[in-house]
């Protein structure tokens, strides 16, 4: 019979994970006469000294925390499940070495993001054990994002996150040290002081204040019957956005010319009816709030018309700390406070990746193994997510 065609069915199959042991033998050798000593091969890299992990598994037990939101105690269970014992807190070490060895990288990555011309920043909760107490204290996870895709920026994205123990201004101002521009931010007002003259390590900044966070507050205080003066407010920052979409992407100078053009009248007519509420309605009633709440922050609102380069919300950096609320769920809280800096410092890592399209385990993989085999520190920027080589 002869071939007159075929057919052909695809399936998605699955190999499971599958664990092996790699043992190196490096033999002695001897010169039989006695005269030549003792030779044998150096032992291979390995990024954990003496230890059993390979930086494949170690890149796995990473991007399973950081980005899966895996923690250390289920992958313990998982592994058990293979019949391998490897308890939370070996885990813990592993990541805290990793941690150490990629530090270098999230400063380089830190310093870069400072020499843009426009920054988000946002803040949240990283429960920590107190140890002695028997309990947990509040931490927090600061987190900077570099992201100009939004006016067509050449530079690639970067997401770093920073631990400290507080929530206050000072740690911002530290974490932002020699950065000047326009900083993109919430109503927090521990941001408040990096605008003021005598702001330590710069320059004051310029901030930007989140068009969505006020819009929330207008929601928030609407009532279940409604509100016209709401849906008016509504409508205009929803016409505001609606421009916003048509020139996302675009560059600076045509998003300021647009915004001048269409934005500037409706902020006008904005400010107009906001001033005329706000004289009308009970300032402590919440609506007189939500209102008040706007025009407190008036100057940051508007800043976008006259900046290109200026989001009118704050959702970069807010899409940036999703990932952290979901680890903090899973993982409850760090062991310690050196914890809550390798959980910044992977995740930091992790997520750069993820914004560049880059997978991470891939990067990280190959990054430790370029860092275990000796990578000069003179030629970092040759190991950033961004700068990967994402062929097969």
């Amino acid at each position: 019979m002869a071939v007159i065609g075929e057919d052909r069915s695809c399936r998605l199959d699955v190999t499971a994970a599958q664990y092996r042991v790699i043992e190196t033998v490096r033999p002695r050798y001897a010169c039989s006469c006695g005269s030549a000593g003792v030779s044998q091969a150096p032992a291979p890299a390995h990024l954990v000294e003496n230890g059993v992990p390979t930086e494949a598994l170690l890149a796995q037990v990473a991007v399973a925390k950081f980005s899966e939101h895996m923690p250390l105690y289920r992958q313990s269970q998982v592994f058990a499940r293979h019949g391998i014992l490897l308890d939370r807190a070996v885990l813990a070490d592993w990541m805290g070495t990793v941690a150490f060895h990629l530090a270098p990288l999230v400063e380089r990555m830190s310093a870069l993001m400072k020499q843009s011309g426009r920054l988000f920043m946002d803040e949240t909760r990283a429960p920590v054990l107190d140890p002695g107490r028997g309990r947990t204290k509040t931490g927090y996870l600061w987190t900077v994002v570099r992201d100009d895709r939004g006016h067509a920026g050449a530079d690639p994205p970067i997401v770093v996150y920073h631990y400290a123990p507080g929530r206050g201004g000072a740690h911002a101002e530290r974490i932002l040290e020699s950065f000047d521009g326009v900083l993109q931010v919430d109503g927090y007002a521990g941001y408040h002081r990096l605008a003021r003259p005598d702001r330590t390590g710069g320059a004051p900044l310029r901030l930007a204040a989140c068009w969505s966070h006020s819009r929330r507050e207008i929601i928030a205080a609407t009532p279940k019957a409604g509100s016209p003066v709401a849906d008016a407010v509504l409508a205009r920052i929803a016409a505001l956005y609606a421009i916003e979409k048509e020139i996302r992407g675009k560059d600076p100078t045509t998003r300021q010319a647009v915004r001048a053009e269409r934005s500037r009248p409706l902020i006008v007519e904005l400010e107009t009816f906001l001033r005329a509420q706000a004289a009308r309605l009970s300032s402590g009633s919440g609506m007189g709030k939500a209102i008040a709440y706007l025009l407190n922050h008036w100057d940051g609102l508007i800043l976008f018309l006259d900046d290109g380069r200026v989001e009118m919300d704050t959702n970069p950096v807010e899409n940036q700390i999703r990932p952290l609320t979901l680890t903090r769920k899973n993982a409850l809280f760090a062991g310690h406070d050196e914890g809550g800096r390798t959980w910044a410092r992977l995740a930091s890592l992790i997520a750069t990746c993820k914004i560049n399209g880059v997978e991470p385990y891939a990067w990280m993989k190959t990054t430790l193994e370029a860092i275990a085999q000796g990578h000069p520190q003179a030629r970092i920027d040759e190991l950033m997510p961004w700068a990967f080589d994402r062929t097969p």
